[in-house]
């Protein structure tokens, strides 16, 4: 059975139609990626799994139980975690506080633990300190701890959103674009990341432009173009899939993995 499944999903703002019929399973302990050109109606598609919105028509079913039409907070607590397109961190906390504060879906607490700190809550906040330091170190950012989270650089920023994302313990991660704005190197490491993650076992799908990443982690590939989905396979078959070739080069030329998204004209 898929980790993920996603059935005739349809989402409409009034006359436009930005996702239409689109249908996919993830496997679970899989890289699977959502790609196609600008406008394609990608992110929309992942706000529609995530629960950001809430499909015209269609169904998400996530290990099995339907969460189409569940709000966001009740979609991650199943399991299901995401980070979005632009970075969303608090600024002037620490990046070690920015991590902790992702443990807030695998914790407890209350004014009776904030005044007395019992037993239990004082060994919960040993442990969340010491799965912060390995999540830290885990993206390499150790050294960085205590610095506040908007004086990073960009590339680091993305790391540590990713970092958070893991404290929540997600079955699914959902990747919103995670190279946009990183350079070679930047996205190279963040390649590492990705495939260390689901090495972890915990199944990644993302959305993203870059094709140099999408043709090095993911293991199955969905492209959908002008809001429906026109092809699915291994990189290799995308590569040369000549809908693909078409949506992306207008042409008959294997789609290069170079990093290039192209955009409708």
């Amino acid at each position: 059975m898929a980790l993920l499944s996603v059935n005739d999903l349809t989402m409409r703002f009034g006359g436009l139609v930005a996702n239409d019929r689109i249908g996919f399973d993830v496997e679970e302990g899989a890289i699977f990626a959502v790609i196609g050109p600008n406008g394609a109606g990608k992110t929309t598609l992942f706000n529609a799994i995530s629960g950001a919105l809430t499909p015209t028509s269609g169904e998400v079913r996530f290990d099995g139980q339907i969460i189409t039409g569940r709000p966001q907070h009740a979609v991650a607590g199943a399991g299901l975690v995401r980070t979005y397109q632009l970075v969303q961190l608090f600024a002037d906390l620490s990046v070690r506080d920015n991590v902790a504060v992702g443990f807030h879906r695998v914790s407890r607490g209350g004014v009776f633990a904030a005044l007395f700190r019992p037993g239990w809550a004082r060994a919960q906040e040993a442990h969340v300190a010491e799965k912060t330091r390995d999540l830290l170190e885990f993206v390499g950012l150790s050294g960085v701890a205590d610095m506040p989270a908007g004086k990073l650089p960009y590339g680091q920023q993305r790391l540590l959103e990713v970092a958070r994302a893991l404290a929540a313990e997600p079955r699914l991660l959902l990747l919103d674009e995670p190279a946009a704005g990183l350079n070679t190197q930047e996205t190279a490491a963040l390649a590492d990341v990705i495939e260390r993650i689901n090495g972890r076992g915990v199944t990644v799908l993302l959305v993203e432009h870059d094709m140099s990443l999408v043709m090095k982690v993911a293991r199955r590939i969905v492209v959908i173009d002008f809001g429906r989905k026109i092809a699915e396979g291994s990189p290799a078959e995308i590569k040369v899939h000549p809908d693909v070739l078409a949506a992306y080069l207008g042409g008959t030329e294997a789609v290069a993995d170079d990093g290039a998204e192209p955009a409708h004209a």
